[in-house]
C-alpha cells in the first residue's frame, strides 16, 4: 500500500475532528439539525484553513443513511466513498482547468439529473474565484434556482473575485486562520499517533512555517520526519526549514544593545559564507523585531506572539533592554530594508548598511529627553525647539548664504529683561491690559480679521462682561463665538459681550515703531539667556535669522 501524507491522512471526518472555525462549525450543524440547507454555500479564506475540507464534511452529512445528520456514521457506503473521494454524487470540480463556459454547460446539464443512489448530488467547485464572467453568466440561473437535490459549494481563496450576482445568491462563510496554538495541539496528537517525540520548541517551529494553515504546517511536519527520523529537534527543523532561530537573531539584537556596528557587518559575513538568502533573513528579523515591541507592550502577556512559552520568555527579556520607541523605530527600519532587498542588485551592500543604520538609530536621543536633562527650573519659551520631531542630539542648523555674523553684545540696563514668551502686540490704549491680552491671544491664533475688529474698538471691561464700541463695519465681527473663545482664554471666565455702535471712535492704531536695525535685534535675542543655553547644548549650531513675533503680517 502506498504511502499516505500527513495531511491527508489525518484530514478531519466530521465537524469534531476540525479545529478552529468554530463559527463554521457551529452554523453549519444548526442549519443540518433544523434542515434549513441551502443550495448554495461560498467557502472562503486562505490556503490550508479547511474549506474543501468542510465541503466533504457538508456532504456526508447530507447524504448518510442516517442523515442528514451533522453526525455521519462513517460506515455506510456514502460515507467510505466520500473519504475515498469516488462517490458518484459528490461532483468534485477543479476551475482553474475547468474555468470555461463550456465545463458550465456541461455541469448545468449535469444537475438536471437526479442523484444516482444518494440523497443530495453535491457540486464542490474548488479556486471558484478562476471562473470565467462568462461561465458564472452561465452558471447564474442554475445557481439560483437549482432543483431540489442539487447543493453547490464554491471554495476559494480570493472572494472578491466572485461575482456579486453569484455571492447574493449563496450563504457565504469566512475561514479564519488557525491560532497558533491549536496548530501546535493537533501536531502534538498527531507525534503521538505516528510515534514521534517531539519538543514543543520543534512543534513552534513548524506551526510557524504554516503562518495559520493548518496544511502547511503539517506539510512541513511530513518534510521533518523524513529528515530526522522519529525524533524531532528545533536546531535540525529550522535548517531543514531554512528558518533563522531566535539565537541566531538574538546576535542582532545583542550587537545593537552594545552598539556594535563592526560586529553587524560580520553577521552578513557569516550569511553569505553560510548560503543564507539574505532577503529571507531580512523578513525573519523584521518578525523578530515585531515580536519583540508585541512582548514589551504586553509584557508577554498575549497570544499575539507565535512562539513557544520558553522562546516567549526570552522575548520579554531581549525587549527590556529596549525602549517601546527603540523597537519600532527598529521594526520600521528593518521593514524598509526588507523593501530595498527585494529590488537590490548588491543584496549584501543594503544589508550591512541596513544593519548598520539600525546601529546609528539606537544612538539618536529624543529631543524631550535631552532638553528635560538640562539644568532648568523652569520651561523654556523657544516653540520651534518644543514642536520638533524626535532626532539626534547633536544638531546643525544649515546656514544661509550669508549669514549674520554673531558677536556677544553687552546689553543695557534698559534692554536686560529677557524677550516675552507671548508677543505683545501694540495697541492704541495703553490703559487697556485686556485689550493687548486680547489681542494677543487673536495674533497668536491668527484670527486676523477679528484682530483688526478688536484694533478698531475701545474695549471696556464691565461687571457683568466686557463692552466694546466700535464703528458700524466692526460691530457683526466682535460679536463672533472667536471674539467669545478669546475672551474666555484670558479672562478665565464666560463674559457677557455688549457691541455699542459708535461711529465717532476713529480707526486706533498705534503709531509704527520704527525699524529696529537687526543688528540691533539679533543682538538682543543673543543677550537672552535661553539663547545662550541652547547654544551651548547644540554645539556647532547656527541661528539663520531673528523674527519678531510681535510684528503680524
Amino acid at each position: 500500500m502506498s504511502y499516505q501524507v500527513i495531511a491527508r491522512k489525518y484530514r478531519p471526518r466530521d465537524f469534531d475532528e476540525l479545529i478552529g472555525q468554530e463559527h463554521v462549525k457551529t452554523t453549519l450543524d444548526n442549519a443540518i439539525t433544523q434542515r434549513r440547507i441551502a443550495h448554495g454555500y461560498i467557502f472562503a479564506g486562505q490556503r490550508g484553513t479547511g474549506k474543501t475540507t468542510v465541503a466533504r464534511i457538508m456532504a456526508r452529512c447530507l447524504n448518510c443513511v442516517e442523515g442528514p445528520t451533522p453526525n455521519p456514521c462513517g460506515k455506510c457506503s456514502s460515507c467510505v466513498e466520500v473519504v475515498r473521494g469516488n462517490s458518484i454524487d459528490i461532483i468534485e470540480i477543479d476551475a482553474a482547468s475547468n474555468r470555461g463556459i463550456n465545463e458550465m454547460r456541461e455541469l448545468r446539464e449535469n444537475v438536471r439529473f437526479r442523484p444516482a443512489r444518494d440523497r443530495y448530488k453535491v457540486f464542490i467547485i474548488d479556486e471558484a474565484h478562476q471562473i470565467t464572467t462568462e461561465a458564472f453568466n452561465a452558471l447564474l440561473k442554475t445557481l439560483e434556482e437549482p432543483p431540489e437535490w442539487a447543493v453547490f459549494i464554491l471554495c476559494t481563496t480570493e472572494s472578491h473575485k466572485i461575482p456579486t450576482t453569484i455571492a447574493s445568491r449563496c450563504q457565504q462563510f469566512s475561514f479564519r486562520s488557525v491560532e497558533f496554538n491549536e496548530v501546535m495541539e493537533r501536531m502534538r496528537f498527531i507525534c503521538k499517533e505516528e510515534g514521534i517525540e517531539a519538543d514543543d520548541e520543534a512543534l513552534a517551529v513548524l506551526a510557524q512555517t504554516g503562518e495559520g494553515s493548518v496544511r502547511d504546517s503539517l506539510s512541513a511536519l511530513d518534510q521533518a520526519i523524513a529528515c530526522c527520523g522519529t525524533t524531532l529537534h528545533a536546531k535540525e527543523v529550522r535548517d531543514l526549514l531554512g528558518i533563522f532561530g531566535i539565537d541566531s537573531l538574538g546576535e542582532v539584537s545583542l550587537a545593537l544593545e552594545k552598539q556594535d556596528a563592526a560586529r553587524m557587518i560580520e553577521i552578513v559575513l557569516e550569511l553569505e559564507r553560510s548560503g543564507q538568502n539574505l532577503q529571507h533573513f531580512c523578513r525573519e528579523m523584521a518578525r523578530y523585531f515585531r515580536n519583540l515591541m508585541v512582548a514589551k507592550v504586553t509584557n508577554g502577556n498575549t497570544r499575539l506572539i507565535a512562539a513557544s512559552p520558553a522562546e516567549i520568555k526570552r522575548f520579554v527579556e531581549t525587549a527590556s533592554k529596549f525602549s517601546e520607541h527603540d523597537l519600532t523605530r527598529y521594526l520600521q527600519l528593518t521593514l524598509d530594508l526588507f523593501r530595498d532587498l527585494q529590488h537590490s542588485l548588491q543584496p549584501r551592500l543594503h544589508l550591512e548598511l541596513g544593519l548598520v543604520r539600525m546601529v546609528q538609530a539606537g544612538k539618536l536621543v529624543a529631543i524631550e529627553e535631552l532638553l528635560a536633562s538640562l539644568p532648568q527650573s523652569r520651561p523654556v519659551a523657544l516653540t520651534a525647539a518644543a514642536s520638533a520631531p524626535r532626532e539626534r542630539a547633536n544638531l546643525r542648523v544649515i546656514p544661509e548664504a550669508k549669514p549674520i555674523e554673531t558677536k556677544p553684545v553687552e546689553a543695557k540696563p534698559a534692554e536686560a529683561k529677557p524677550a516675552p514668551a507671548v508677543a505683545a502686540v501694540a495697541t492704541d490704549s495703553p490703559d487697556s491690559p485686556l485689550k493687548q491680552r486680547l489681542l494677543a491671544n487673536l495674533n497668536e491664533q491668527k484670527k486676523k480679521f477679528s484682530a483688526d475688529a478688536v484694533q478698531n474698538a475701545r474695549v471696556e471691561e464691565t461687571p457683568g462682561g466686557v463692552r466694546f464700541h466700535a464703528p458700524r463695519e466692526f460691530v457683526r465681527p466682535l460679536q463672533s463665538r472667536e471674539i467669545a473663545a478669546a475672551l474666555q482664554a484670558v479672562m478665565g471666565r464666560m463674559a457677557k459681550i455688549e457691541v455699542v455702535q459708535d461711529d465717532s471712535v476713529v480707526e486706533a492704531k498705534a503709531t509704527p515703531k520704527p525699524a529696529e536695525d537687526d543688528g540691533v535685534v539679533r543682538a538682543r535675542a543673543m543677550a537672552n539667556p535661553d539663547v545662550q543655553r541652547y547654544l551651548e547644548v547644540f554645539d556647532g549650531a547656527l541661528i539663520r535669522g531673528v523674527r519678531n513675533l510681535s510684528e503680524q503680517d
